[in-house]
């Protein structure tokens, strides 16, 4: 990703929160943006960034938004209401060295999360306006087909026009939290892990994620969930430096260089998850922060508390049953009980959404290396890297492929 691309994809959701703000027509508003960061695209890949980019780029979709009403000749109706509506002063374009102050990100988020939408489209929606993810990333996230990712992210914004939905933080926003803690988690999943492209880390997203549940965290304190997802993304963040080698090839947990680990990140998350866990209701999210934590202080994959861990894996499929956790439940289940057990376990999700994953395939070839039918396990890391879309993942992948063959005993 270029430096004009990370800038952008910071900045859009930003000004699509503005233009909400403002105009309380998030089709449109969003169309306006989508037409601004084309133009920035071409004119910052051409002559650099300005000095103030936000303020250019909430300008110049402003503008877009504008043209947008006024040319809408078969609803010259509607326009004229849109228009008598909006204030004057939002309908003359702000100067371009006028950078925003406000940030309406978390407006932007719970809008997103609209009671009148569907869980699923609730995410959809959230994950493309504020996380930034394209519908083809979306949809994988989902595994679902693109085609059917677009059209459930078009009727959400149509149905959002219909209610009228309101740009604020709602009074009461426990009902939507749970949602928009899912979207939070999938933003920061797609970044840590990127489902397609040449980089294995985007670090815009993650860095979207993290700030993003701060700011939940700090306006809702008594949320343990909140707290766990945080102290999650920080446990997991804290690797990061050890993901990767120097010439860029995926790194097992297994094999990680713990001493490049965050411990100070570590720490910090570690204790917000011990307070969250002492004094506020148990969820999902804190179960799989302390299975981070166990991997996080652990000094080898050895010394790891296999058992407990598989024991907090089997806590989270009764709170919250899904197919990504049960897959990670099997390689716990290989580490206690042996490598028949977890193949098992992988076996009864071959028929579930996950069938033909590349990371089902990766676990499956894993626990078929460590119950040494080599063979077989090569086999299956070439067909994971076949399914991959990331191009580290792909690597990683057909390296395990070779080395499962030529350079094991």
């Amino acid at each position: 990703m270029t430096a004009v691309e990370d800038l952008l994809r910071d900045l859009a959701p930003r000004v699509l929160g503005t233009l909400v703000r403002r105009h309380r027509d998030f089709a449109r508003c969003e169309d306006a943006v989508q037409e601004a960061l084309i133009a920035a695209s071409e004119a910052w890949t051409r002559a650099g960034a300005p000095e103030h980019p936000r303020g250019w780029l909430t300008t110049v979709a402003q503008r877009r938004y504008v043209d947008q009403v006024r040319g809408d000749a078969a609803r010259e109706r509607r326009e004229l209401a849109v228009l008598d509506a909006t204030p004057r002063d939002a309908l003359v374009a702000a100067p371009a060295d006028a950078e925003p102050v406000r940030d309406d990100l978390l407006e932007l988020l719970f809008l997103c999360c609209h009671p009148a939408l569907t869980e699923p489209s609730q995410v959809a929606l959230t994950l493309r306006a504020v996380g930034g993810l394209t519908t083809p990333e979306i949809a994988a996230a989902f595994l679902v087909p693109e085609k059917t990712m677009g059209q459930r992210i078009s009727r959400a914004k149509q149905r959002l026009r219909e209610v009228g939905a309101r740009f604020e933080l709602p009074p009461e926003p426990e009902p939507r939290l749970r949602v928009v803690l899912h979207v939070l988690y999938l933003v920061f999943n797609e970044g840590y892990s990127a489902s397609a492209g040449p980089d294995l880390h985007r670090v815009d997203l993650t860095r979207q994620a993290l700030r993003l549940t701060r700011d939940l965290r700090d306006r809702l304190p008594d949320s343990g969930e909140t707290a766990g997802l945080l102290a999650l993304m920080r446990l997991t963040e804290a690797r990061g430096r050890a993901r990767t080698g120097p010439d860029g090839v995926l790194v097992p947990l297994a094999e990680q260089d713990r001493s490049l680990w965050d411990r100070t990140a570590i720490a910090e998350a570690t204790a917000l998850l011990h307070h969250s866990l002492a004094t506020l209701p148990l969820g999902p999210y804190q179960v799989q922060a302390a299975i981070a934590a166990l991997h996080d202080e652990a000094d080898s994959v050895e010394t790891t508390d296999w058992p407990q861990v598989l024991a907090l894996y089997d806590l989270l499929d009764r709170l919250a049953p899904n197919p990504v956790a049960s897959l990670n439940r099997a390689v716990a289940l290989g580490m206690v009980h042996g490598p028949a057990a977890g193949l098992e376990a992988v076996r009864d999700l071959e028929t579930g959404v996950l069938a033909g994953n590349h990371r089902l395939l990766a676990v499956r070839a894993h626990l078929l290396d460590q119950a040494g039918d080599r063979s077989a396990a090569s086999a299956c890391f070439q067909e994971a890297a076949r399914l991959a879309g990331s191009h580290p993942e792909r690597r990683f992948l057909l390296g395990r492929a070779e080395e499962v063959l030529t350079n094991r005993t």
